[in-house]
């Protein structure tokens, strides 16, 4: 049955949606006694993963038990935030519809980053996933709730085409959209009623992980929202800071109070590491201390450090991405994988409520909500990149003048790679442009 399953999520090109996009027919291929749907949504200004749950809650369940079947899990839990009313009440009614006690939901504190999967684990069974690990390593399964969606619609036979998307921020009309995969993003703004301040910053994701993008991007499998910004707001100003000032603020200006530390949901885990300790390696010019620079390696880039623990405006976020950028250069692999017993004591004195984040980042008056729209997308023309997941980028099998339908297998997984997904066409129409890096169909 696993080997069925498997099939069917690789041919229909499913990957992570609320991450990396890591291929979910490799992740769904392992034994383990637990698996999690993540419905946590912590980003603030988000909305389709409650949508999602809302409007799809059977296909979720039906999602969750597949990977259940192919992992041999005993228990399935859904975890979300009790706040998600009309998902928990139509959840609820799904799994005492289909007679389904080895799924249930769990109620996640309201706190940020809930919906990373080492904390998301350690709330819902009291496992600590081991530093640099996975949740397999604990024997634990953690998918996003569109992921398990999109694994249902595999076992029907659907490829993956369409992504749920929030508009938010400063828009007219903030909104959440089902849209084809390769749609402008510019055309979710103006969807979205467009924007309310000019000149403009769009960022891909949350505010807090998210990353500032071209308004002529294209939406990809991994895209969950679109935030639009002035382009004087603060976040905006910290994510633009360029890399030669953020080194020079934290070895001028870290006074190593400890508060990104405090801040850190995994030190707060019981993992090593600590923010402020390679700040201040940093500032005393400890380059060949590695032992201090590998725990970078720990560090997810979350942001709570720097955007909620400092408020010398200062982004060991920042300083640890690079450092293991320059580490992996080097060819130097994380050597931190300690295994912690039992998380930090004060930890529960510490986590960061979202309502109090979100005001920290001065995002208040966006926090509205982005009702899920019925309207069908007519989208003239997507262009769809042929590496939206972790891994190999897909091959394409077509060439400029071909036809395709919604659903055509245009582009596979290159031959020998572990890691990779397939690609399908979006929308119905001609294929009009293939290079190394995308594929265009225009309708016709």
């Amino acid at each position: 049955m696993r080997d069925e399953i498997v099939a069917a999520v690789k041919a229909a090109g499913v990957v992570g949606a609320g991450g990396a996009g890591f291929p979910t027919h490799v992740k769904i291929n392992a034994s383990v006694d637990i698996v999690i749907a993540n419905g946590a949504e912590c980003e603030p200004l988000l909305r389709a993963d409650q949508h999602i749950m809302a409007e799809q809650s059977t296909k979720l369940i039906l999602g969750l038990k597949t990977v259940m079947l192919a992992t041999g899990a005993r228990q399935g839990y859904v975890g979300l935030k009790r706040k998600y009313e009309e998902a928990v009440s139509n959840l609820q009614r799904e799994i005492i519809e289909m007679s389904e006690n080895t799924i249930q939901l769990f109620f996640l504190p309201d706190i940020y980053p809930a919906g990373d999967e080492q904390v998301l684990v350690y709330e819902v069974t009291g496992r600590i996933v081991p530093e640099g690990g996975i949740p397999l390593q604990v024997g634990v399964v953690v998918a996003n709730v569109e992921t398990l969606v999109n694994v249902a619609h595999a076992l029907e036979g659907k490829a993956v085409t369409d992504k749920y998307v929030t508009i938010g921020g400063a828009v007219r009309k903030p909104v959440t959209l089902k849209v084809p995969i390769g749609m402008k993003v510019q055309e979710l703004i103006d969807l979205a009623g467009g924007s309310t301040v000019e000149p403009y910053v769009v960022i891909d994701g949350g505010p807090m992980m998210g990353k500032v993008i071209d308004p002529n991007s294209p939406v990809t499998k991994t895209t969950g929202g679109i935030i639009v910004l002035p382009v004087d707001h603060s976040l905006v100003t910290t994510k633009n800071t360029p890399w030669q000032m953020i080194v020079n603020r934290a070895k001028a200006v870290c006074c190593n109070c400890l508060a990104c530390t405090e801040a850190c949901p995994r030190h707060l885990l019981g993992h090593s590491l600590e923010p402020h300790r390679v700040m201040q390696a940093i500032g005393k010019g400890q380059i060949g201390e590695s032992e201090i620079y590998s725990r970078a390696f720990l560090c997810s880039e979350c942001g709570a450090c720097d955007t909620y623990g400092c408020t010398m405006g200062l982004s060991p976020r920042r300083v640890n991405a690079e450092i293991k950028k320059q580490l992996t250069k080097q060819g130097i692999k994380n050597p931190q994988h300690s295994k912690p017993q039992q998380v930090r004591t004060n930890r529960e004195y510490h986590l960061i409520p979202t309502k109090r984040l979100i005001a920290r980042l001065g995002i208040s008056t966006y926090d509205v909500n982005a009702p899920l729209s019925a309207q069908e997308m007519i989208v003239r023309e997507v262009k769809l990149h042929l590496s939206q997941h972790l891994g190999a980028p897909a091959i394409p099998i077509v060439k400029a003048g071909d036809n395709v339908a919604r659903g055509d297998l245009i582009a596979v997984i290159p031959e020998g790679a572990s890691l990779g997904a397939n690609l399908h066409a979006s929308i119905s129409g001609q294929i009009v442009m293939v290079d190394n890096n995308c594929i265009g169909i225009r309708r016709v």
